[in-house]
């Protein structure tokens, strides 16, 4: 088996045991975007998409506390007020060196293990989440996703990482871009940062669905896949989104013709 591939099972699962490192979700989250300013508090059912992310994160077993990782820009204290009234902890930092700010937020709450998510993910399925954190117990090495392979929808992104990995990164890069996209530099020397992936089973892979809030037509759809499943079946999974797409193929239109963001 290649040492960068691995296919998680429920099998595989059972068989993993959790051990005492302090496990934290970091939510990098901002006002200001290029494309839909303020999208993380656009609402559904009236509460704002950030409220229904961290009711997702809340239901992954692993992650021992959620820390919301935002900037000193004064458009970011609505943020603050938003963690305050979640009761989740808030860090804030650099706009531009995000990985300093993931850093500051993971040492503010004596985190070993980072679980790296993007605001913009507020349908994120808990399970994948949780079995990207136990595929990184399971192995040691320094860095997990199911990002690098595309294999699932985007918007399901998750990175687990050691804090002490990041540190380490951050010490030997200063390049900007690397500054900005946290684990880059990790992705980019896998001989320095040991790592495996998660990629998807067969029935959940669609790597080129967006399940991402970056635009307003984003908004569209995963606001009318929310209201289908009802306010009071917030958890629904991954799966059920595809095969709730695949049986209505007309709603994959909605924002078919947006131009993603690549990895840079």
């Amino acid at each position: 088996m290649n040492d960068d591939f691995f296919c998680i099972t429920p099998y595989f699962l059972a068989q993993v045991k959790s051990n005492k490192m302090k496990i934290v979700a970091t939510i990098e989250a901002r006002m200001a975007s290029s494309r839909l300013p303020g999208k993380v508090l656009k609402e559904v059912f009236g509460k704002p998409m950030l409220h229904h992310l961290v009711t997702r994160l809340r239901a992954v077993p692993s992650i021992d506390s959620i820390v919301l990782a935002t900037t000193i820009n004064s458009a970011d204290d609505i943020l603050v007020s938003f963690a305050k009234s979640e009761s989740i902890l808030c860090f804030r930092g650099s706009e531009d060196d995000v990985m300093d700010r993931l850093i500051g937020a993971a040492v503010s709450v004596n985190a070993d293990v980072i679980v790296e998510i993007t605001g913009d993910c507020p349908i994120i399925d808990p399970e994948i989440v949780e079995q990207t954190i136990r595929m990184f117990l399971a192995h040691e090495v320094d860095y997990v996703s199911n990002t690098d392979i595309r294999s699932y929808p985007d918007g399901m992104d998750t990175q687990v990482f050691h804090l002490d990995a990041l540190r380490r990164s951050a010490s030997i890069t200063d390049d900007r871009l690397d500054h900005e996209h946290v684990t880059l530099h990790i992705r980019n020397n896998p001989k320095l940062f040991p790592r495996v992936q998660l990629v998807a089973p067969p029935e959940l892979y669609w790597p080129d669905l967006g399940l991402t809030l970056d635009e307003q037509a984003d908004y569209e759809l995963l606001k009318r896949i929310m209201e289908y499943f009802g306010e009071g079946n917030s958890l629904f999974s991954c799966l059920d989104v595809v095969r709730l797409l695949h049986e209505n193929p007309d709603w994959i239109a909605i924002n078919q013709s947006i131009n993603r963001k690549g990895d840079t």
